[in-house]
């Protein structure tokens, strides 16, 4: 009998310490039951969730925060974290995640970013400034680089050269980060129909133009599909896997450039027979300025940013970006669209 005794109070101990544990957490936690109703909340949860223990004990999360963004989340699973507004004010960014527990119990975990997201906010303005303000400089510098005829010089024809080949990465270095910069501060995209066939046939002469013959370029399109979104931004992302197989194919090498149909909507993908990528640089590879070999990409004149481009228009239009490589025999990436994307041309469904 004592010993049950003893027992129970070690438990009661440590159920005590894990209740002062969860409300010393700075994070708001919430502890649901199978109905998504509350068992549970910490004191941070009326801080950043508006929700108080034991007052709000048996509410439906998604009904009390039906017309808030994390009423949203939630009825559609909340799968995935996510970042929202704070229910009490806007200017407050939560980053919440639902963790499975138990027999269809859940944790929900809401944790204020707000200081994180104006630094972020900071970054991007930064980078878009400076940006912008190196534009007309580099733009001037290349100008009068390309009024000086080398053959006037010709010991300097070289050093012009190299000159004038620097000058131009760095113009392109800076258009790609405005164009992530404008891409960052954009939340949707137009909803234009973009007609495939003939954007897949300019990337596939674009394709043949950058390879001057160096590779032989296959295209397959079976989708008989559109696409819903923006063709200028579409355009970019597809057009800079495209360079990129070029970049890294040796000559003779293949690329084959895909639109088909898949059993949830349509891939967009371009393979190569390239130097192809160790698992572990795939994870990193739409980071900004990532390099697998920093001496291979300047080679061939790559500014470290086409795969974030990649990345970010992908994500306007609710679209993943698949990576599969091995090392010495090649590459694919590929572009995953939700069927809501599509457009049937053609007669197919």
């Amino acid at each position: 009998m004592n010993a049950d005794r003893a027992r129970v109070r070690r438990l009661l101990a440590q159920l005590r310490d894990l209740r002062s544990a969860a409300a010393a957490q700075p994070d708001a936690l919430v502890l649901l039951d199978g109905d998504g109703r509350v068992r549970w909340c910490n004191p941070a949860a009326q801080r950043l969730l508006q929700l108080a223990w034991p007052r709000d004990r048996g509410v439906a999360l998604s009904e009390r925060y039906a017309d808030h963004a994390i009423g949203a989340w939630l009825r559609g699973g909340g799968a995935d974290a996510d970042d929202v507004p704070a229910p009490a004010d806007a200017a407050v960014r939560l980053h919440v995640a639902l963790i499975p527990y138990g027999q269809r119990r859940r944790l929900l975990l809401a944790r204020d970013i707000s200081r994180m997201s104006r630094l972020e906010q900071v970054r991007r303005d930064f980078v878009a400034n400076v940006s912008h303000e190196l534009r007309t400089p580099l733009t001037v510098i290349h100008g009068y680089l390309e009024l000086l005829d080398p053959a006037d010089v010709p010991a300097l024809a070289p050093v012009l050269a190299e000159m004038r080949a620097q000058s131009q990465r760095m113009r392109q270095i800076v258009e790609d980060l405005l164009t992530l910069s404008r891409l960052e501060m954009r939340q949707n995209l137009p909803e234009e129909r973009v007609e495939m066939a003939p954007m897949l046939e300019t990337l596939r002469k674009e394709a043949e133009a950058l390879s001057h013959g160096r590779h032989s370029v296959v295209m397959e399109d079976t989708a008989g599909a559109d696409l819903l979104g923006s063709p200028t931004e579409l355009r970019s992302a597809f057009g800079n896997l495209v360079s990129n197989a070029v970049r890294y194919t040796p000559d003779g090498g293949a690329i084959t450039i895909r639109w088909r149909r898949t059993t949830t909507g349509a891939e967009y993908s371009v393979t190569d027979t390239g130097y192809g990528i160790a698992a572990e640089h795939i994870s990193r590879l739409t980071e900004r300025f990532y390099r697998v070999s920093s001496s291979r990409s300047r080679g061939t004149g790559g500014t470290g940013l086409g795969l974030s481009i990649v990345k970010h228009v992908l994500n306007l239009h609710d679209a993943k970006l698949r990576i599969e490589s091995e090392l010495g025999k090649g590459s694919t990436f590929t572009c995953v669209f939700d069927a809501t994307r599509l457009v049937t041309t053609n007669g197919k469904e």
